[in-house]
């Protein structure tokens, strides 16, 4: 039977591509010709076949895609995928997908209903709708007339909470909270996943605000596998008004997140609405991404020094250096503004040695020039992933060699996050750490996510408290208690422990009456230049004791 074959003439391919309710469609600009072969009439792109012009396809696209229309027709390079959701007058929505095939020449590719190429609209961890389906939905809701507010809440801190849990865990975390936002909205709100840490609302303008309502439902603590967590969102919002004018669903969502990172730089827990502003910023972050490139070289990244004292006799202990950005044009830019650009162009590691290199060299003067600073201790953070770089223990013993520093007046401090990930291979490198003459701190202790275990086996100095059980203790019996658990866990294991966040002379004694060893926080000073720091520690040597707010 080696005749027997199938044989695609063209009465059988129109046969088929009309049973599918699918055209195929080409492009040829050079020649201003649209071809359609298919089922044009089922699509209601009848008026188009069997070849039209480009003016032709925009007039038939209803007004508010026929700037989508032009993502078809608009030339680019070989080989790019075209991918739009197109409306036309009296047809279905449709999807165009293609790809260019020679540059300039032609593009090509098949149009055919939406509902074709959909799949499941939910998020199969969530149960809520997902991205597409969400903005398809939020479409067809805005062409009701109306006033609406679009929400995006973006889950702080979601790589971290997976690398201490572990996905399986973190993904209990994202299910639970799609439950808790499922139950707060009523009957009819859009509620989405839109990505891996991000939740979406389109609702009618109400009060109380949407916003509001999606903060309240997920920024409840949870218990997951025998883990407190707690939960905090960055939040942006953009209003819009429905009827026949509403702006695409697509560019609403763009804005609503755009406004989220806004809301970042402002700190976790923060919240932006979208504002015109926003978009200058984003073409600012181009500009900045081109100045970090060399501000490492032109010595316009500084360790700053925020100091750490002693809350029993209110002595200077030492400092933790945080770093900042001395712009140029715009001035001193604090970590948000810059560090997630750093880590985007794969600057961290350069950064942190860099940072240890600098706080070393400065702590090193202090501790020659100044007879009473001889105890003196500096603290770097290091950055997410830092602990694996390969030059981190060299770099050490370099650095204490050349700065002549003693053994423990270096302090690293490490995320839990870093530990618990490989807490095995996290050992071995602490331990090599602890030998090349640093002291070690785990970072931001409290947040639930470490395994005591380990806490045991693995060669810390001191445990630091996260600012936010500091600063709400006061208020928050969930905090207090906390902080009282992590300091007698200190003593326990005879750690020293650091609470971070002390606003006020208040603070320090609550904590001071808790058995906690230091403080750290605005309520003592800010970050400070090293001429600041100096002129700090000299007033503290003379007092007798550092300075703190009565009230902060």
């Amino acid at each position: 039977m080696a005749n027997d074959r199938w044989i695609w003439d063209a009465t059988a391919t129109l046969e088929a591509l009309g049973a599918a309710d699918v055209a195929l469609w080409l492009w040829e600009p050079e020649k201003d010709r649209l071809r359609l072969t298919g089922a044009s009439r089922s699509l209601g792109l009848g008026p188009l076949a069997p070849e039209c012009s480009s003016a032709a396809m925009r007039a038939l696209a209803l007004p508010p895609d026929r700037a989508l229309a032009e993502d078809i027709l608009r030339v680019q390079e070989p080989g790019t995928e075209i991918s739009v959701r197109l409306r036309m007058r009296g047809g279905e929505t449709c999807i165009w997908r293609g790809v260019w095939l020679e540059e300039g020449v032609r593009a090509a590719g098949v149009v055919a209903p939406e509902v074709k190429f959909a799949a499941s609209d939910q998020d199969s961890l969530t149960g809520l709708m997902d991205r597409k389906s969400f903005v398809r939905a939020a479409r067809e809701r805005l062409r009701t007339p109306g006033k609406y507010e679009l929400v995006v809440g973006d889950l702080d801190r979601l790589r971290r909470l997976n690398e201490a849990l572990g996905h399986e865990r973190a993904d209990l975390v994202l299910a639970a909270l799609g439950s808790r936002m499922a139950a707060a909205f009523p009957a009819g709100v859009l509620l989405a996943r839109i990505g891996e840490d991000e939740f979406a609302v389109l609702a009618p303008a109400a009060q109380p605000p949407a916003a509001e309502t999606l903060r309240a439902s997920l920024e409840q603590p949870l218990r997951v596998a025998g883990f407190d967590i707690h939960p905090t969102l960055s939040i942006g919002a953009v209003e819009a008004i429905g009827g026949d004018d509403a702006p695409e669903a697509a560019e609403l969502l763009r804005r609503a997140e755009l406004a989220v990172e806004a809301a970042k730089s402002a700190g976790r827990g923060g919240a932006a609405a979208y504002g015109r502003s926003l978009e200058s910023d984003g073409l600012s972050r181009l500009a900045l991404e081109s100045d970090l490139r060399g501000a490492l070289g032109r010595g316009e990244i500084l360790p700053y020094y925020q100091p750490i004292v002693r809350l029993s006799t209110g002595a200077l202990s030492g400092f933790e250096a945080l770093v900042r950005w001395i712009h140029p044009r715009r001035g001193l830019l604090t970590p948000d503004h810059f560090l997630p650009l750093c880590e985007e162009m794969g600057l961290m590691s350069e950064l942190g040695a860099h940072m240890m290199r600098q706080a070393s060299r400065q702590l090193a003067i202090w501790r020659r020039n100044h007879r009473a600073a001889g105890e003196l201790t500096c603290a770097v953070n290091l950055s997410t992933g830092e602990i694996d770089r390969p030059d981190l223990i060299s770099d050490v013993i370099a650095i204490r060699r050349e700065t002549g520093l003693p053994p423990g007046a270096l302090k690293l401090e490490v995320t839990e996050g870093d530990v618990m990930r490989d807490p095995d291979r996290a050992a071995v490198i602490l331990r090599n750490l602890r030998e090349a003459g640093a002291a070690l701190a785990l970072d931001d202790f409290g947040t639930g996510f470490s395994s005591l275990s380990y806490l045991t086996r693995l060669p810390f100095d001191t445990l630091k408290i996260d600012r936010y059980f500091v600063r709400t203790m006061a208020t928050n019996e969930g905090s207090a208690k906390i902080v009282s658990s992590v300091v007698k866990l200190g003593q326990d294991l005879a750690l020293e422990v650091v609470a971070e966040g002390v606003e006020n002379a208040g603070m320090a004694r609550q904590l001071l009456s808790l058995g906690c060893d230091y403080g750290q926080g605005f309520g003592y000073a800010p970050a400070l230049s090293a001429q600041e720091a100096e002129v700090y520690l000299n007033e503290s040597y003379v007092d007798g004791a550092a300075p703190v707010k009565a009230r902060g």
